[in-house]
């Protein structure tokens, strides 16, 4: 099926319909007119609103898959597959599984409808909104204000002021809601660079529940008071070195290098080190469908892909440990991503550690596995919730609806103009979540 777009636009179909769109916001005193050769030719800017767009599946049944070719067959046989995965009782985890470890990654408008179900997050009964920071009190409550006060350069380009510093607030207000609910857990830094790219992808609200699966399973070992447990996962990187390229792993043995240029990577799942938040994004697709120690398997991949590179340095700590830190903008992420994946299958962790250490991301994971392949649909979900109120129980909070925001029904307009029939269907329904952060600010 070729792509929907009109035949008079010259705009290419991977700026309309193969990413997300976000939403242009338009002032309460100005009068919605969008022509419609300027809808379709023209493409809305990026980051004008955060990137969660909300709930991104359509109801209408499951529609068969496209046999258009390229990057826009692709992205639409993966919307295809993961409506199907979502439907299905219980959900298709490995399904859901294989679009995130697949080529490219997830569709930007399937992300905050996966995530949580990779997670084991049930998006039909989410907590109340985190608190402001101004009201939570925690005993790391200053370190992160000063880290969300620096991370300034970690937000998309472009993002206006006045909607960074809300969202600081939302994300030290996230931050903090977790660590109180949690005590045993103690922040490090970098824990916020890992929940900012979960509040720009979900918003506040959604983003709570799966940092804090993310807490109490994926980074629970970095979450203890000491760093004996962070020594224990940066140790598996030079067994695997050693087993994939000996001398590589002998030249830097020479050199005391360590494995401390890799600790940011890890404990930021690299939102730290990368300037492109698209490979951030796509990194975060590929760790959450994997096990807790993928992110070492992939920093493995990264040195041996540089394996040349390495060995032609100088023989001493500083000179390497400088150009290991760094990550060069050019990695060909998708190969790296597949060679991780090859190395976690040839090399298993449980043959790599030389030590007994008590990991709890490790011994918790089988467990975390099987809960979340138990999962129901949204469906069935939203029905099981709907019939105690019907019995005189609680009701549901009902969630914003696309009819009752003008601003939404702008941007519904708008969109309908640009979107093929499948983007226009997943946008539209992903509006009934109504973006908080845009029902804030106007």
């Amino acid at each position: 099926m070729p792509c929907l777009v009109s035949r008079r636009s010259a705009a290419p179909c991977e700026s309309l319909r193969c990413r997300a769109v976000p939403y242009r916001a338009t002032p309460r005193s100005a009068t919605p007119t969008v022509p419609r050769r300027a809808a379709r030719a023209t493409a809305v800017p990026r980051f004008a609103v955060p990137l969660h767009a909300g709930r991104a599946v359509p109801r209408h049944a499951a529609p068969t898959a496209p046999r258009s070719s390229g990057r826009c067959g692709r992205r639409a046989r993966q919307r295809v597959q993961v409506l199907r995965a979502l439907r299905s009782d219980p959900v298709g985890l490995e399904g859901l599984r294989a679009a995130a470890l697949g080529e490219g990654g997830l569709c930007p408008e399937l992300r905050p409808q996966v995530w949580p179900r990779l997670l084991s997050v049930d998006p039909c009964n989410l907590p109340p909104r985190p608190a402001p920071p101004a009201l939570q009190d925690h005993r790391d409550r200053g370190q992160v204000l000063l880290d969300v006060a620096r991370s300034t350069p970690r937000f998309p380009p472009g993002m206006p002021a006045e909607q960074r510093r809300v969202l600081q607030e939302q994300l030290a207000g996230l931050i903090l809601h977790v660590l109180r609910a949690h005590p045993q857990l103690h922040y490090y830094q970098g824990y916020h660079d890992v929940a900012l790219t979960l509040l720009l992808v979900l918003g506040q609200r959604r983003a709570a529940p799966l940092l804090e699966q993310l807490s109490t399973h994926h980074l629970r070992d970095f979450m203890d008071p000491t760093m004996d447990s962070t020594k224990h996962i940066l140790n598996y990187l030079m067994p695997l070195l050693q087993r994939e390229s000996p001398r590589l792993h002998d030249f830097m043995q020479r050199a005391e290098v360590g494995t401390v240029f890799a600790l940011s990577w890890l404990i930021t799942w690299y939102g730290h080190v990368l300037t492109d938040f698209h490979h951030t994004l796509r990194l975060f697709d590929f760790f959450l469908a994997s096990h807790p120690l993928m992110p070492v398997y992939f920093a493995a991949a990264v040195v041996l892909h540089r394996e040349e590179e390495v060995l032609g340095a100088p023989c001493d700590m500083p000179s390497l440990h400088q150009l290991l830190s760094r990550i060069p903008r050019d990695l060909p992420y998708e190969r790296l991503v597949s060679r991780a994946q090859e190395l976690f299958q040839r090399h298993p962790h449980a043959r790599l550690s030389r030590q007994h250490h008590k990991s709890i991301a490790i011994q918790s994971f089988g467990a975390f596995q099987r809960a979340a392949s138990c999962q129901r649909p949204d469906a069935v979900l939203r029905r099981q919730r709907r019939e105690p109120a019907g019995a005189g129980g609680d009701a549901a909070i009902p969630l914003p609806a696309a009819g009752r925001n003008p601003l939404v029904k702008v941007a519904v307009w708008g969109l309908s103009a640009t979107l093929g029939a499948v983007a226009l269907a997943v946008t539209h329904t992903a509006l009934d979540w109504g973006p908080e952060f845009l029902l804030r600010l106007f």
